[in-house]
């Protein structure tokens, strides 16, 4: 499994508090090890689908305020798009 982290991820995660950081590398590592499919499973992440303009991605939360947005190729790839602080539902 790899994962792409676009520009703007990559951006975004050197701006983020630490353990935030860690929650973050935390999820990759799971995903890498047991595949997206299993780590869904897992209550923690509240791993979501979105709607709207975000139709296709999905999120995970790294803490109260803090999400991840990324989507899944076909090949299981991740693409991490984008790591935002974030006040109740405004993503």
């Amino acid at each position: 499994m790899n994962r792409v982290i676009f520009d703007k991820a990559k951006k975004d995660i050197d701006k983020l508090p630490s353990y935030i950081t860690r929650k973050l590398l935390k999820w990759a590592e799971e995903v890498e090890m047991s595949g997206i499919r299993e780590i869904r499973k897992y209550s923690g992440y509240h791993d979501e689908p979105l709607k709207g303009f975000r139709n296709g991605q999905r999120s995970i939360r790294l803490s109260a305020s803090y999400r991840a947005i990324y989507t899944e190729r076909a090949s299981g790839e991740i693409d991490l798009i984008i790591v935002i602080e974030v006040n109740k539902h405004k993503y």
